[in-house]
């Protein structure tokens, strides 16, 4: 399985494929923020703003295949523009095909997103998820600590409203980046470089 951290332009050209990816997970009953069923033209138009976040350095994606045009997961980083909050980053979207589920490979993904993230001196890490998710079990096994539940947060893919519980993640501090020291940020104020993360086998 490769793991990829697509820029802009690249991330665009996959737009198809991650609408799939999209389209799924919300067919599948995740709440990623889309009621269900989920037109592939809406999926398809959302992303754009994705790659406008990349390109500005606001947001990092990272890209799971197995295959040339077909996209099995995906997992981001929204980095803060404020320079009181440079030190953290909220983990967002992670999605796994429902085809792909099983094999390790969304905890895979939030390991890729984790070590990026200390890579570039990043010492917080939080996110919010669907309470009662499968996704709970994730985080609370890789080290996420909860920090609070707010009920009727956000409605599932049928409309019902639920409760959202809210993690996060302290990480090392890596020997060249101090505490409170700012990262080194790139066009737009992000701080993650592009490229390869590494392979799933």
């Amino acid at each position: 399985m490769n793991v990829e951290r697509p820029g802009a332009d690249r991330l665009l050209e996959m737009t198809g494929a991650l609408a799939e990816l999209l389209t799924d997970t919300v067919d599948g009953g995740a709440s990623v923020g889309f009621l269900a069923p989920l037109d592939r033209a809406a999926a398809v138009a959302w992303w754009p703003e994705r790659c406008e976040a990349v390109a500005a350095g606001r947001l990092a994606v990272w890209t799971a295949w197995e295959e040339p045009g077909r996209v099995l997961g995906t997992v981001s980083l929204a980095l803060p523009d404020k320079p009181n909050s440079a030190h953290r980053a909220e983990l967002v979207k992670l999605m796994v095909h429902r085809a792909a589920r099983g094999k390790g490979l969304a905890r895979r993904l939030l390991t890729v997103a984790e070590e990026a993230a200390a890579g570039q001196g990043i010492t917080l890490l939080h996110l919010d998820t669907e309470t009662g998710s499968p996704a709970e079990h994730l985080y609370r096994t890789s080290g996420w600590t909860e920090a609070g539940a707010i009920p009727d947060y956000a409605a599932d893919p049928g409309g019902v409203l639920r409760p959202t519980t809210i993690y996060y993640k302290r990480l090392p501090v890596t020997p060249r980046q101090g505490r409170g020291e700012p990262r080194d940020r790139g066009p737009g104020g992000g701080a993650l470089e592009s490229g390869r993360a590494g392979t799933e086998r």
